[in-house]
């Protein structure tokens, strides 16, 4: 969006990108596997869900909580519905956060509120590449958006962060493309495209 802040910008293209993704979703996709092992489509849009419901409690009170999902038994499509919604929240919370100057804990890490903006456009843009992977589009994140996210990520994804969102990288040859090189760094194999 015009006008936007660098944050917001990768904020708006990550929600831009996560929604495309979650459109490939029919009900009856909820048991498929996803790169992330522990979880189904299902339980990973839950988790999605439940994510940018903590992160929206975080740009408004300062502190990212930790929870579990809570939206396991909702059907499906239900689940897909609540994540357009919250998506749309989210992005007017971040708005809001990004004019004020409150530091905001993500993971046990004080961040300002540009930095937390970025680390919430990073869980968007990896669980929608795991969607998309998950219902066989296996849709890169566009390469802008991808190398905007890794080159920040970089800087402020440490360890006790990583611990608490983020896997440990995984290797990727130098010449992959910047979506493969963005979900390695965040510790998912990478996908051959078509």
């Amino acid at each position: 969006m015009e006008g936007l802040s660098g944050p917001l910008r990768l904020l708006d293209g990550t929600i831009c990108y996560a929604l495309e993704s979650v459109e490939a979703i029919e009900a009856e996709y909820g048991s498929l596997p996803t790169p992330c092992q522990e979880w189904d489509l299902h339980a990973l849009l839950a988790h999605l869900n439940d994510s940018i419901a903590a992160l929206q409690e975080g740009f408004e009170v300062g502190v990212v909580p930790t929870r579990k999902p809570d939206s396991d038994g909702d059907p499906t499509m239900l689940l897909v519905m609540a994540f357009r919604a919250r998506a749309e929240q989210l992005r007017n919370s971040c708005t809001a956060a990004a004019r004020g100057d409150r530091p905001i804990s993500i993971g046990g890490v004080s961040l300002a509120p540009s930095l937390a903006i970025v680390v919430g456009a990073v869980e968007l843009a990896v669980h929608g590449w795991d969607v998309s992977v998950a219902c066989g589009r296996n849709h890169p994140i566009p390469a802008r958006l991808a190398l905007g996210l890794l080159s920040l990520s970089q800087l402020i994804i440490d360890h006790p962060m990583r611990r608490s969102l983020f896997d440990g990288p995984v290797p990727v040859s130098p010449l992959a493309s910047p979506s493969d090189q963005l979900v390695a760094f965040l510790g998912r194999g990478t996908v051959r495209q078509p």
